[in-house]
């Protein structure tokens, strides 16, 4: 069996914070950032459509300028953030997509969940949804990141044993 990321090097580029000119992100100094990077042979690159202009700035600072099987791409649907619907919740996904395009996900995270965020995910069935984009190709890999107790985790593991990864913010 082959361990899930297993051909990715373990240091990934996370795009929360990029270098700005007074409110805008600096896509020339990300540029440089995207190529120091990939020219050192790391391959993984974080986003999330709840980072804002991030999704954006990795289109024009990689997806525009290296061919799409040379490095993979993450990214997260935050449901609990101003979603009063599953088809707000569900159309993050297509959001990402035009703000990337990127054409298709190596992973995409279900974000934050603990504590009330969860329930957003359980209540628009996002779970179902995941393995629905993942069976059409649009997602290649689900998973979800997780910011709260190990037993809440467990929970959750136990609840979605289909997920294949989980991501922990670990300081």
């Amino acid at each position: 069996m082959t361990e899930l990321g297993a051909n990715i090097k373990k240091l990934g580029f996370g795009l929360m914070r990029l270098p700005k000119i007074g409110d805008d992100i600096d896509i020339e100094q990300t540029k440089k950032m995207v190529d120091l990077f990939m020219d050192a042979g790391f391959t993984y690159f974080d986003t999330a459509w709840a980072y804002a202009g991030s999704e954006d700035a990795i289109r024009q600072a990689l997806v525009e300028r290296y061919p799409r099987e040379s490095f993979q791409l993450a990214t997260k649907n935050a449901a609990w953030i101003n979603c009063k619907t599953k088809e707000e919740a569900q159309a993050q996904l297509d959001t990402s997509l035009k703000q990337t395009g990127a054409g298709y996900f190596d992973f995409y995270l279900l974000h934050n969940l603990g504590e009330h965020r969860t329930q957003y995910f359980d209540n628009f069935n996002m779970w179902d949804f995941v393995k629905e984009k993942k069976a059409e190709g649009v997602l290649k890999h689900i998973g979800f990141s997780f910011h709260s107790t190990p037993e809440e985790l467990e929970e959750i593991l136990k609840a979605h044993p289909e997920m294949e990864f989980v991501q922990l913010q670990i300081n």
